[in-house]
C-alpha cells in the first residue's frame, strides 16, 4: 500500500475498534460421534505461578528483549515526533495490545526474535484485528490473501485466519523468520515484509551491480518501505524510554489474557459469550477471525475466552444439553427459497444471513452449500408444524392434532406492519424484546410484509 494509504489507515484506526433437502444426517451423525467435551490447548498455569509472572511488567519484559541495532539517520527521529505528535495514536494502539500482546511476546521470545517484532503491529494497524487496507491486507499483521494462503490462514465465508491474533502471528513470525534467513538481517527482512521479498532483492542486485553497499539505508527503496524500519524503531524508543519522550505507559502485566478452548461442534457466537459470563463485544474482540455469528468448529474450533473466565465456560459448557446449543447442518440444494428454509426450520431470514455466508440469487440458494440451523431443541416445534399428508387412522389424527397444538402453545407468527417496533411489539404480546430475539435472530431492521415469531407468555 501507498504511504498516503498507510497514513489514512493508521488515522481511521483511531476511530474503529471490521425444500428439497434435509438435515444432513452425515454430518449430524459425524457430530453427534465427537465428544461433547471441550479441551485446553495452552497449558494452564498455575495462579501462584501467575501472579510470580505479574511482579514483572510486560514492558520491562519487552525492553529486556530488545536488540535491533539503532539506524543513523534523521528518519528515526522524525517519526518519533509524529507519534509523539499524535498521543492519542499510541493510546488506543496499546489499548487494543493489552489483549494480545503477551501472547505475541511469548511467540516472539520462543523464536529467539529481537523483541521489536512484537510492537510492528502498531506500525502495521495500531492492533486492530478489523484493519483493512486498500490493497485488501487484513489483520494486526496485515496479511494480503494470497500471502495469507501461503502461510496456511484459511480464508473463507465463515472464517478468516489473517484476523485471528493466535493463526496470524504464528504465521507473520514464520514469514519473517523466513525473509530473515533470504536476506540476513532484520532491517531487510522487515523491509521486505513491507515491500515483498522481489522489490527488495532488486533493490540489492542494481547496488551489487554498482558496488555499492546493500545494507537498509543505502537501498533506493520505495518511499513507505524506507520509512518503515526508522516507524519501528520510533516505537521501540518510545516504549524502552517514555520519560525521555514526556510520556508514560500504562503498567501491562506479564501474564496471559487469555486461553484457547478447542470446541467439538458449532455454536452460536452469543451462546459461548452467555456461557462464559461476558459480552459479545469482549468475546468478538477476542475472536475477531469468526466471520459470522457462529464459532464454526470445522472452520476453526479454537475458542479464545479470558483467563478468568474459563471455569465458568467449563462449568456451563459441560451443563448444558447438546441438543439445546449444538448448531445443526443442512444441505441446501441450488435453487431453494432461502424464505422456505428459514420457515421450515422456524428462523428468520435474516438469521440465516447473520449465520451463513450464503450465496443467494434472487432470494434462492444460487449453489449447493452447507447451512447452519439452530439447535434441535429449538427447531422442534417447527418440525412438528410442518403440514401433514390427510391421515387413515383416528391414532395418527390425534398425533398431528397433538403436534399442532404443542406449536400453537409455544410460538405464533406475526406479519410485521408499518410501524411496528420491537418494544411495541414486546409489550402487545406482552413478551419482552429478549423473547421476541431469541425466536428470531439478529433482528435489525422490521421490514412490512415479514413474518416473525413471537412465543406466547408463559
Amino acid at each position: 500500500m501507498s504511504a498516503k494509504h498507510l497514513s489514512l489507515l493508521l488515522l481511521a484506526s483511531l476511530f474503529l475498534f471490521p425444500l428439497a433437502s434435509v438435515a444432513d444426517p452425515v454430518a449430524d451423525a459425524k457430530l453427534m460421534q465427537m465428544s461433547a467435551s471441550i479441551s485446553y490447548d495452552n497449558p494452564v498455569i498455575p495462579a501462584a505461578a501467575r501472579e510470580t509472572q505479574a511482579e514483572v511488567d510486560l514492558w520491562q519484559r519487552l525492553r529486556a528483549g530488545m536488540k535491533m541495532p539503532d539506524l543513523d539517520t534523521p528518519l528515526v527521529q522524525a517519526q518519533e515526533n509524529w507519534f509523539i505528535n499524535r498521543p492519542a495514536y499510541l493510546d488506543t494502539a496499546f489499548k487494543r495490545a493489552r489483549l494480545y500482546l503477551f501472547h505475541i511476546v511469548e511467540e516472539v521470545e520462543a523464536r529467539g526474535m529481537p523483541a521489536e517484532i512484537a510492537l510492528l503491529p502498531v506500525v502495521e494497524s495500531a492492533y486492530n484485528p478489523h484493519a483493512l487496507s486498500p490493497a485488501n491486507a487484513s489483520g494486526i499483521w496485515q496479511f494480503i490473501p494470497s500471502t495469507g494462503k501461503v502461510f496456511g490462514l484459511k480464508q473463507n465465508g465463515w472464517y478468516d485466519g489473517r484476523r485471528d491474533v493466535v493463526t496470524a502471528t504464528e504465521a507473520a513470525l514464520d514469514y519473517l523468520e523466513k525473509l530473515h534467513d533470504m536476506f540476513g538481517s532484520w532491517d531487510l527482512a522487515l523491509a521486505a515484509y513491507n515491500c515483498g521479498e522481489g522489490c527488495v532483492s532488486r533493490a540489492i542486485a542494481r547496488n551489487q551491480a554498482k558496488g555499492q553497499p546493500t545494507d537498509y539505508l543505502s537501498l533506493n527503496l520505495p518511499s513507505e518501505t524506507r520509512n518503515y524500519v526508522p516507524r519501528l524503531l520510533a516505537v521501540r524508543n518510545l516504549v524502552r524510554e517514555p520519560e525521555r519522550y514526556g510520556m508514560s505507559l500504562d503498567a501491562l502485566p506479564n501474564q496471559p489474557y487469555f486461553q484457547q478452548v478447542s470446541l467439538p461442534y458449532p455454536i452460536e457466537a452469543k451462546t459461548a459469550a452467555r456461557l462464559a459470563g461476558i459480552d459479545m463485544d469482549e468475546l468478538l474482540s477476542l475472536n475477531p477471525g469468526f466471520r459470522r455469528d457462529v464459532i464454526y468448529a470445522e472452520s476453526q474450533d479454537n475458542l479464545l475466552l479470558p483467563w478468568d473466565k474459563l471455569d465458568t465456560f467449563r462449568a456451563n459448557f459441560d451443563a448444558a444439553e447438546s441438543q439445546r446449543i449444538r448448531l445443526r447442518s443442512y444441505s441446501a440444494s441450488k435453487g431453494e427459497l432461502l424464505s422456505r428454509i428459514a420457515d421450515r426450520y422456524d428462523v428468520t431470514v435474516q438469521w440465516l444471513k447473520d449465520h451463513n455466508p450464503l450465496s443467494v440469487k434472487r432470494g434462492k440458494i444460487a449453489q449447493a452449500q452447507t447451512l447452519m440451523l439452530p439447535p434441535a431443541a429449538r427447531t422442534r416445534v417447527a418440525q412438528a408444524s410442518v403440514p401433514v399428508a390427510a391421515e387413515k387412522t383416528t391414532r395418527h389424527a390425534a398425533h398431528a392434532t397433538k403436534a399442532r397444538k404443542t406449536a400453537r402453545a409455544s410460538v405464533r407468527t406475526h406479519t410485521v406492519r408499518r410501524g411496528d417496533t420491537l418494544i411495541a411489539l414486546a409489550k402487545h404480546y406482552k413478551v419482552t424484546v429478549a423473547d421476541i430475539r431469541e425466536y428470531n435472530g439478529a433482528l435489525r431492521v422490521l421490514r412490512p410484509g415479514t413474518k416473525i415469531h413471537i412465543p406466547y407468555d408463559s
